[in-house]
């Protein structure tokens, strides 16, 4: 729970201060040009991005509190020096550092807690600290973009306390992982480097086409919705019903996950995203639209306990976070590219429908990938006789 609290408090304050305040506040507050504030964002991601392999590197090296500790801390002095950022090049480093000090905090906080929850409950335990992740995301953006306009130094000053909060509670983090022992040793054997790259190597793709096709339409939602017909409270109304099929779905969803058929679970939830997306290109009645997101929300319910039990399956245990860490980099790309490729889409694919074709072309095109090359997702510890993930049963034990 440190650990998820940790990494909750850190996503507020870091989108609440790139998302929302600097992009109101970067000429009045700061004398840099509007450039500045999307440039802090840009360099902040890259950091981010470029350090998740590392982090996890280092997590398995010194263990999980040393590194939590080691990044909240460092995003800490980042946010604490970012009242004297008046020069561009300033700005600049501290949202580096920054980047470089959150790189911790998901490599640690889904290792954690893929190590310490129940066999055959990972999908579901990753899925929840996502899912219980998300609203503090947004609420860093919706307080952030309503202290902007005071133009005193309490927005400043309560996202350093938040982060100084968060530094705090990565103390009670535990000090290795659960399958390690006070030396740091983990009892599941390593991988040569050669086979670990093999096992890796499928998973790269995936994740690169699951957050590139997931992220493609976020950001142009509102923009695209008066091309479908609908008002904004339509389309929040959307939004709520495939919400809502989602969460009610996920128990189900999760059981069949963490069942043994992970690798079932991504490819149906992709096949029924990639309808769903499809149907919203002809352009459906309101009311069909009201069937199309329940339907796209019990596709994410396959999808996200799926990937999390995959992952974990997947991958070693004693490496897993060096090698989750480089998943999470390829997902962090396309996170970043996502919202480019639905702004081309829009512009030359038809408009409001543009995003759509896209993103259903590659969520159906990810499910047949996954069908094509299921063979080349087997379980950890891989052998000769691995079964391929499609097919194999959960067993006790390690991974």
């Amino acid at each position: 729970m440190s650990a998820a609290l940790t990494l909750g408090l850190a996503e507020f304050v870091r989108n609440g201060l790139y998302a929302a305040y600097l992009t109101q506040v970067i000429d009045t507050r700061f004398g840099l040009p509007l450039a500045a504030a999307a440039s802090a964002w840009t360099v902040h991601l890259v950091a981010d991005t470029l350090m998740r392999g590392p982090a996890g590197a280092l997590i398995n090296r010194f263990g999980l509190r040393a590194v939590m500790f080691a990044g909240a801390a460092l995003s800490l002095l980042a946010v604490a020096l970012l009242p004297l950022a008046h020069h561009l090049w300033l700005l600049l480093l501290l949202s580096a550092l920054h980047g470089v000090g959150f790189s911790a905090m998901w490599p640690g906080t889904m290792n954690l807690t893929a190590d310490a929850a129940r066999e055959g409950y990972q999908g579901r335990a990753l899925t929840f600290i996502n899912v219980a992740v998300t609203p503090l995301i947004g609420a860093g953006v919706l307080v952030y973009g309503a202290l902007a306009g005071r133009g005193d130094s309490v927005p400043l000053t309560l996202a350093i306390g938040i982060q100084a909060g968060a530094t705090l509670l990565s103390l009670l983090v535990p000090r290795q992982r659960p399958m390690q022992g006070e030396s740091g040793a983990v009892a599941t054997p390593r991988l040569p480097t050669a086979q670990l790259a093999r096992q890796l190597a499928p998973l790269l793709p995936a994740a690169f086409m699951q957050t590139l096709t997931l992220t493609l339409l976020g950001l142009w939602l509102f923009r695209i919705a008066p091309g479908l017909g609908l008002d904004y409270w339509g389309l929040v109304g959307l939004l709520v019903t495939g919400g809502v099929a989602a969460f009610a779905a996920m128990p189900l969803t999760g059981k069949v996950a963490d069942g043994g058929r992970a690798l079932l679970a991504v490819t149906l939830g992709y096949a029924l995203v990639g309808a769903a997306l499809a149907g919203f290109v002809l352009k459906p009645p309101v009311a069909v639209m009201y069937l199309l997101g329940p339907l796209a929300g019990v596709g994410y319910a396959f999808l996200a306990p799926g990937w999390a039990a995959l992952v974990t399956r997947v991958l070693p245990e004693a490496q897993r976070p060096a090698a989750w860490g480089v998943l999470m980099s390829v997902e962090n790309i396309g996170v970043a590219l996502g919202p480019l490729l639905g702004a081309l889409a829009y512009d030359h694919l038809g408009g409001a429908t543009g995003p759509f074709k896209v993103s259903a072309a590659l969520a159906l095109l990810t499910s047949l990938g996954y069908v094509l090359f299921r063979h080349a997702f087997r379980e950890s510890p891989a052998s000769a006789d691995a079964e391929p993930a499609w097919n194999a049963g959960r067993r006790t034990g390690h991974d």
